[in-house]
């Protein structure tokens, strides 16, 4: 069978679909972002087929049509129209604004898709507020994978809504090595290595280039597994110049192009008034738990599990799950960490808007008491705000670990 009959057979529906067909509805046009191949063509095109036209400015001749013809080019592609790659014209933005403002009321004339944030984020701020809906579809959660999209957290709802069929120990941390990327997870006969090595060329030749002119890839490539080596661990901008032998101003722009193009995750730090001194440092995580495993050089579950980077592995695909779930919802996600400058840690605070929710990840499937004292820190601290903590790990047990403490398996979150 031909990959694309595969790829139309396992079509995996996204938790965004409702969102995206709602904000289509009620705004003229959509922005729809996220990193390079995390489905965007696909879910637009399965969403919106019969509806909408299609062009994509990834093509060289349609490319430059619409940089030469801008008029000419949206009046061969009339509305309502799905222009994918749109940050390779973003000059089509003023008239695709003005074709909005001749009739304001009409929704879903636009539906534009990018892969790269900076580019878009300026652009449409500039020329479509007010008249575009931004949404950002980010590779596949754990729940889409497992063809539960809309599935609460353990924490909302009816929390026997969430408990998941169990996986193996094998089964999860070879899930883990591939990552969320749609081609991986619905091609399973695909090589892991072959198809990240190829992403990460991919990208540092394209969206890299085009986002700050980053002179040697070579060294770039160096950077990248030298911030995979410091997954989930505080962010030391003069540790990494030095160790790099660049300067701390070069390290920050290339930080900021690896989180514009969603291929990392800042996560800071949560502050809250309660007279302790908390660590004003932020941690950095790889957005894709399987581009952190091939950066580390990782192909067997055995060695993912069992070697140094076993924690921050489990600890990424929990940032990824918290992160993806709540994005796909269309809202932004509020996720922080907590530690004081004693060394007292919680490895996630999920502010869900009504209450904070502490969750520390153990790579233990054994969980215990003496494993929650942090979160039981954390609830005294903040006792009005914090909810019931969780506890996530690889393990198949769910049990309390005292008054409002939870074991929670990875495939429960």
């Amino acid at each position: 069978m031909h990959n694309i009959d595969f790829l139309m057979l396992h079509y995996i529906r996204r938790s965004l679909e409702p969102v995206l067909v709602k904000a289509a509805r009620e705004f003229p046009a959509v922005v729809l972002t996220g990193p390079r191949q995390s489905g965007k063509t696909t879910l637009l095109r399965e969403v919106f087929a019969t509806e909408f036209r299609y062009a994509s400015l990834d093509l060289p001749d349609v490319q430059n049509f619409a940089f030469e013809d801008p008029r000419g080019f949206l009046h061969s592609y009339p509305a309502p129209l799905i222009l994918d790659e749109i940050q390779y014209a973003p000059d089509l933005l003023p008239y695709i604004r003005a074709n909005i403002d001749r009739n304001r009321t009409l929704a879903g004339q636009y539906i534009l898709s990018g892969s790269q944030n900076i580019l878009l984020s300026e652009r449409v701020t500039e020329s479509l507020a007010g008249r575009a809906a931004v949404l950002r579809l980010l590779p596949l959660s754990r729940r889409e994978i497992d063809g539960s999209p809309l599935l609460p957290f353990a924490w909302e709802g009816n929390a026997s809504e969430s408990i998941q069929p169990q996986q193996n120990h094998l089964e999860l941390w070879n899930g883990f090595l591939r990552g969320g990327y749609p081609e991986l997870a619905s091609q399973p006969e695909r090589d892991v290595q072959a198809w990240h090595s190829s992403y990460i060329q991919t990208y540092l030749e394209r969206d890299v280039r085009t986002l700050r002119q980053v002179g040697d890839l070579t060294q770039f490539q160096n950077f990248l597994r030298l911030l995979a080596a410091r997954n989930a661990q505080l962010l030391n901008l003069t540790e990494i110049s030095r160790d790099l032998g660049l300067a701390v101003n070069s390290i920050k722009a290339w930080l900021s192009v690896l989180e514009a193009s969603y291929q990392i995750t800042i996560l800071r730090p949560y502050f809250a008034n309660v007279g302790k001194r908390l660590a004003k440092t932020p941690k950095v995580y790889f957005s894709d738990v399987g581009t952190l495993c091939f950066l580390t050089g990782l192909k067997e579950p055995e060695h993912a599990f069992a070697g140094p980077m076993g924690s921050a592995i489990l600890e990424t695909a929990v940032l990824a799950e918290l992160m993806r779930t709540i994005t796909h919802r269309g809202s932004y996600p509020l996720v922080y960490f907590w530690r004081t400058t004693a060394g007292t840690e919680v490895d996630f605070i999920v502010d869900s808007g009504t209450h904070l929710v502490p969750i520390e990840v153990k790579l233990s499937a054994t969980p215990r008491r003496a494993m929650v004292s942090s979160i039981k820190k954390f609830q005294r601290d903040l006792p009005i705000r914090t909810s019931k903590g969780y506890l996530v790990h690889p393990g198949e047990a769910r049990l309390s670990l005292g008054d409002e403490i939870t074991a929670l398996p990875y495939s429960q979150l």
